[in-house]
């Protein structure tokens, strides 16, 4: 049994540091699981950690990839019974390799109703969006979205409605995704047009915010006072400043919400999950042989991209 994973030994643009590499998986270790992968995403917050943007909790070397589904193959004692199932192999080694070692307790059953495609993409965007609404409730609120094509976005936006909301509106940078906010219930917004997110920002009781930068500063400026801004990314690459002592603003993080959940809280959050992400709006997928990693990583990377590059890691 060989393992082939993409591993990162130094910071960098992830299609010049990461490097393939072929070797037979080591001893198991007590308390874990061994996955044989099926699939794995490729996600924003798989690369970002790549560039050295949190060098300073990504220590070296290290396996890309946050979430994915596959198979138990080898477990201790107390999980044989997870032996031949489908887990959410998750907080171990990272995902994009062919077997993946996981802390046993921590592992995701995956219910035989959800698809193994839809499976591999139930983590890093539905427990934000589900943390951030349970966090920073929205209803009865008129609702601003960033990044609004995104799946993070396009999930926060459906389950605020559901919970509630009284309007969701999305800011979108390309026109594609106009017509499929709209079926959603999302009011889009296009992000070249200064004056209506201007129009719609002063009027909006909370913002999920994924890009930062020069559109989160004009956001922030108009905002009412009693409004609260939610900054859970930085896709543009650039901080930004607020100017005044309101609207509240706050920073959100998926890893910095992981430490307080044990593990009881963990797999209560996936039920939700599992209840509500099947019959949510979420983006088609293109599959990619793990090889082809490359290709991957330049269809993510595409302008106005409306399907997941999903790795394929089987042989």
């Amino acid at each position: 049994m060989e393992n082939l994973a993409l591993w990162y030994r130094r910071f960098g643009e992830p299609e010049t540091v990461l490097q393939p590499e072929t070797t037979p998986p080591g001893a198991l270790a007590p308390g874990q699981l061994r996955v044989r992968m099926l699939f794995s995403p490729v996600n924003a917050s798989d690369l970002i950690p790549i560039t050295g943007a949190y060098r300073h909790r990504t220590p070296l070397p290290a396996i890309a990839g946050y979430e994915g589904v596959g198979v138990v193959i080898e477990a201790p004692a107390s999980f044989k019974h997870l032996v031949g199932q489908r887990v959410l192999p998750l907080r171990g080694q990272g995902t994009w390799q062919r077997y993946v070692d996981c802390p046993a307790e921590y592992a995701i059953p995956v219910p035989d109703t959800v698809d193994a495609q839809l499976a591999a993409r139930a983590y890093i965007n539905p427990l934000a969006a589900q943390m951030m609404l349970t966090r920073y409730p929205p209803r009865g609120k008129r609702v601003l979205l960033t990044a609004a094509g995104s799946d993070c976005a396009i999930l926060l936006g459906q389950w605020a409605r559901q919970a509630g909301a009284e309007a969701v509106y999305g800011i979108h940078r390309s026109a594609v995704h106009a017509e499929r906010l709209e079926a959603m219930g999302i009011t889009p917004v296009a992000q070249h047009d200064a004056n209506r997110i201007g129009i719609v920002a002063a009027r909006s009781d909370i913002v999920y915010d994924a890009i930062g930068g020069p559109l989160a500063e004009a956001i922030l400026s108009v905002m009412p006072e009693q409004g609260m801004f939610v900054c859970y990314g930085l896709l543009s690459g650039q901080a930004f400043t607020q100017r005044r002592p309101a609207p509240r603003l706050a920073w959100f993080h998926i890893r910095n919400g992981l430490d307080a959940l044990g593990v009881e809280a963990w797999r209560a959050e996936f039920e939700r999950i599992w209840l509500r992400l099947p019959g949510s709006e979420y983006s088609d997928v293109t599959v990619y042989p793990l090889a082809e990693w490359q290709r991957a990583l330049s269809a993510y990377r595409e302008g106005g991209r409306t399907r997941k590059p999903l790795l394929l890691m089987e042989d």
